[in-house]
């Protein structure tokens, strides 16, 4: 079984957009929103996937994620409840790990965040000067409450 951990920040400057080796173009929705696990389809250019996640404890939880055909990942988005998030993915090499910067586009535009995994959660990392207050905890910042209540709304 995987595990997810994770932390999340608030960006405070465009300078990560210099660092960026890569971006990928994001659609995601939901179809489970249950306290107890989250079912997401998310769709790229290239590949779809169906994720499930369990509950988080602490910046740990279980996730399970697969790789389905596209052209499933985007029957699938339109069973979603919600409308999908979109989002452009950029990742950032910063010392001995890769940060990812969301820039979420459409009801969510104005807010990036920027994410770091981690194999334990109380591994040490280097935050690059653009990282600014820790959302880690904080349910709103997580994809799934912005398809429910998206950031254009609580701004």
């Amino acid at each position: 079984m995987a595990k997810e951990i994770e932390r999340k920040f608030l960006v405070t400057s465009e300078e990560w957009r210099e660092s960026a080796t890569a971006v990928q173009v994001m659609r995601q929705g939901y179809l489970s929103y249950e306290s107890e696990r989250t079912v997401r389809i998310r769709a790229t250019d290239v590949t779809g996937f169906l994720t499930i996640k369990g509950i988080t404890k602490g910046i740990t939880r279980d996730e399970f994620e697969y790789e389905i055909p596209l052209t499933d990942a985007h029957a699938l988005l339109e069973l979603s409840k919600h409308p999908a998030i979109e989002k452009k993915r950029f990742f950032i090499p910063h010392g001995a790990h890769i940060w990812e910067v969301d820039v979420f586009e459409g009801v969510n535009k104005g807010l990036v965040v920027a994410e770091i995994e981690l194999k334990q959660e109380e591994e040490a990392f280097e935050k690059p000067h653009w990282i600014g207050s820790e959302v880690s905890g904080e349910r709103k910042y997580s994809n799934s409450a912005l398809s429910l209540l998206p950031y254009k709304q609580w701004i």
